[in-house]
């Protein structure tokens, strides 16, 4: 197939099939994949990918054949889709709060797989125990740590604590782990960076006084993986860069043709806007775009092959694009490809995505993990 370059980006034919659809390049995807690897090899640090943002087994199989060493998911359910297609090293990275039901759970997953559950509360612990009664040590744990983001885990120096509960209630503890979401903004990386390695670093100290020894320690995201090193983590866990979005373009931590995954689109209606620019519709609304637009975004999404246009609206079927003035506005029925703005909602908005190698589609990949939120 014949592709011209428009802008920053490569344009395609579009792929027969009906709008919206959710294609993934499965050749962007691989080299993702492996560069992502080679940086993590390079840097002495294992990679353990967070799987939420795909949810696809044949990607995760690709990532441990490229050297993870396992996957980061979010929930029990994610770690059971993936367990059951072979993946044999899986973190939980979540202060889950274990009732009956999860822990038979949980220990179903300790038969086929190495698993690791994030905690960051000496009563979260407790209760993980309690739980899994006497099978409790098949469970490792990583103590969570509170880098900067301000969301779930505890301040550094309170991590020995909650590490101290979870030795005595019977838990293997294995290290300290964060994440460094704050650093999803402009200029945002380096600080966040910085953040983070002085926060693991003093928990990390924090439970080696207290008897605790040959540690992991866990971090990353996409915005900071590329400034991370092996001086403070052991281990890196981004997720959004196997498929890059329009957060991550805006940023500058990918580049159109780092962009694996896109929602091809057909124009559906034209318009003039307020004042007189050129608009037209599209049929990916929120439905399959999902709807995060952060404070900084400069739209509700973009379109690959025209990086001046902009998202300006969205409801459930609909995306209002704002087009340059002085362009040739495209026609109804246009096929047009649009990066969202946060992929990990559109991955889990779809039941399949359309793999595709030279503009030729060569499968469908269920989305195996979409939906188990338990």
């Amino acid at each position: 197939m014949t592709r011209q370059t428009t802008g920053a980006s490569t344009a395609a034919a579009p792929i027969a099939a009906a709008t919206p659809a959710v294609v993934v390049d499965v050749d962007i995807l691989e080299r993702n994949v492996a560069a992502m690897a080679s940086f993590a090899a390079k840097n002495g640090l294992a990679l353990r990918p967070h799987a939420k943002t795909h949810k696809i087994p044949g990607i995760a199989h690709r990532q441990v054949a490229a050297g993870a060493v396992g996957l980061t998911v979010a929930t029990i359910g994610e770690a059971e889709v993936f367990a059951a297609t072979g993946i044999e090293d899986i973190f939980i990275a979540y202060p889950l709060w274990v009732d009956e039901r999860a822990a038979g759970r949980l220990l179903a997953l300790t038969d086929v797989a190495r698993l690791t559950l994030g905690v960051d509360s000496a009563e979260g612990a407790q209760q993980v125990a309690r739980s899994l009664g006497a099978a409790a040590s098949r469970v490792a744990v990583r103590v969570e740590i509170d880098s900067g983001h301000h969301r779930s885990g505890v301040p550094p120096l309170q991590a020995a604590d909650v590490a101290l509960a979870a030795a005595s209630a019977g838990l293997s503890v294995t290290g300290v782990f964060t994440f460094p979401g704050h650093s999803y903004g402009p200029g945002a990386a380096a600080p966040a960076v910085a953040d983070e390695n002085a926060a693991l670093s003093a928990a990390a100290v924090s439970l080696q006084d207290a008897g605790f020894t040959e540690l992991e320690v866990s971090g990353g995201s996409t915005p900071s993986a590329l400034s991370s090193s092996g001086d403070t983590l052991t281990e890196l866990r981004p997720g959004v860069y196997v498929f890059g979005d329009a957060q991550q373009w805006e940023l500058g931590h990918c580049r159109p043709e780092d962009i694996a995954l896109t929602v091809e689109s057909t124009v559906v209606s034209r318009r003039t806007g307020p004042a007189g620019e050129p608009r037209f519709v599209v049929d990916a609304g929120s439905k399959v775009l999902g709807t995060d637009r952060a404070a900084w975004a400069t739209g509700y999404g973009r379109l690959l092959d025209h990086p001046d246009a902009r998202i300006v609206a969205l409801s459930e079927h609909h995306a209002t694009v704002e087009w340059p003035s002085g362009q040739d506005v495209p026609p109804l029925g246009a096929r047009l490809r649009v990066v969202p703005n946060h992929v990990c909602l559109t991955v889990n908005l779809v039941d399949e995505v359309l793999a595709v190698r030279d503009g030729v589609a060569e499968e469908r990949w269920a989305v195996a993990a979409r939906g188990r939120n338990s």
